[in-house]
């Protein structure tokens, strides 16, 4: 029977023109690669990056709004304290969450709102 493999990607929203602080936050300050847009697809305002071997696509939208105040994407990090410190070097309010187990984790904004839930994978969570 056919099964999902992985996530390929998410994509989260941006206001139009905001392509240089997608840039900002998710190349400089979380230290994520930026991808090649294809071609086909410059002209809609896309950053697209790197996350291990996912991606994370940021798009403009002309109606720009967040949907849920918990509607959120994780980041499995290799090093959350780095991460903290980062966050914390460039002002990034950091929101502290339930702990669980073997995954330090806390969440955080991008510039647009998005929440992004960081964690360190140490171990089962059981």
């Amino acid at each position: 029977m056919p099964r999902v493999q992985r996530l390929q990607h998410t994509s989260v929203p941006m206001p139009p023109g905001s392509e240089d602080d997608a840039r900002r936050f998710y190349g400089l300050i979380l230290n994520m690669e930026e991808k090649p847009v294809p071609e086909s697809l410059k002209h809609l305002g896309l950053v697209w990056l790197k996350a291990g071997d996912d991606e994370i696509h940021v798009f403009s939208e002309e109606n720009f709004g967040n949907a849920s105040v918990e509607q959120h994407f994780c980041l499995h990090v290799d090093d959350i304290d780095w991460y903290r410190e980062q966050l914390v070097r460039y002002d990034v309010p950091i929101e502290e969450t339930i702990s669980v187990p073997n995954r330090p984790r806390f969440f955080v904004r991008d510039p647009f709102g998005n929440k992004i839930e960081m964690t360190e994978v140490r171990g089962d969570y059981t």
